[in-house]
């Protein structure tokens, strides 16, 4: 996975993109009406239920927009939050607040979303020992916020992005002429350029599965599109040889009966690509 220094990087350039998207040369419906100097207060009100998240990037956002904004938090991240209640108050310039409001509403209300259902399929799989992993089906340039929000809903982040993970998939197995030859050519490419990155290998039958578990260095096996007892083949096949994940056909109603195939982790695109967001509005007062 990448660093925390990374990570934050990627956050403070998804915000600066943010808000030079939306203000661009200047917020004019702003600048025409509220004087330079007009001083206000607005508050987050939740208008749904779920799991709250965004306020910490919703500070980042305000601090980038305007350092002088000062926000009071009332409630924190992943909290559980009802119709009516107030996440934070941010008060500070007029200007500056209404400059900042649609990339705090829009982000908060995304992240909301994607940590409201991450934390549903978490309890979905309590008691199984399988955790919940995220993908890289996440929004063009908001991978970082994305990410972060399934981190809050109790989720499990899969690698970030191409670089720092291998994952050899069906493409990258019959363009290299077989799984065998993929695995072996990652290996010399990966010991002639020094660089120490996990590999996991992508079976699409368990004829795939035999074969990978003749080469050695493969840190997990995605078990894609199988069947809930091809799973559990699969699973005893690998031991503990590597670590085992199911992919493809994940839902809420599947989600547990593969989980209880012994598998120790599940991955669904369907936590970022999928969501309704979190109806939340910033009101002046």
């Amino acid at each position: 996975m990448i660093s925390q220094a990374q990570f934050q990087a990627e956050l403070q350039l998804l915000i600066s993109n943010a808000i030079r998207e939306d203000v661009g040369t200047g917020d004019y419906s702003s600048l025409a009406c509220i004087p330079d100097s007009a001083h206000g207060q607005a508050k987050l009100l939740v208008k749904d239920q779920g799991i709250i998240a965004g306020v910490e990037v919703a500070k980042m956002i305000f601090e980038h927009v305007d350092p002088k904004l000062k926000v009071k938090t009332f409630i924190e991240d992943g909290t559980h939050v009802e119709y009516g209640e107030v996440v934070f108050e941010v008060s500070g310039s007029s200007q500056s607040i209404l400059k900042a409001e649609r990339v705090v509403l829009n982000t908060m209300q995304r992240m909301s979303a994607i940590a409201t259902k991450t934390n549903h399929y978490v309890r979905l799989l309590e008691g199984t020992g399988a955790k919940i992993l995220d993908t890289r089906k996440t929004t063009p340039n908001f991978r970082a916020a994305e990410k972060w929000a399934v981190k809050i809903g109790g989720g499990e982040n899969h690698r970030y992005a191409l670089y720092d993970m291998v994952m050899l998939k069906d493409n990258h197995i019959d363009f290299a002429g077989g799984i065998t030859r993929a695995i072996s050519k990652t290996k010399e490419y990966l010991k002639e350029n020094n660089l120490d990155l996990k590999i996991i290998v992508e079976a699409r039958n368990l004829d795939e599965i035999r074969e990978i578990l003749l080469s050695d260095g493969v840190h997990r096996i995605l078990i894609d599109n199988f069947n809930y007892e091809d799973t559990k083949t699969a699973v005893k096949l690998i031991g503990t040889k590597c670590q085992t994940e199911s992919s493809g056909n994940i839902n809420e109603k599947t989600i547990r009966e593969y989980a209880l195939c012994g598998v120790n982790y599940i991955s669904s695109g369907a936590l970022t690509h999928s969501v309704y967001n979190m109806d939340l509005s910033l009101k002046a007062f």
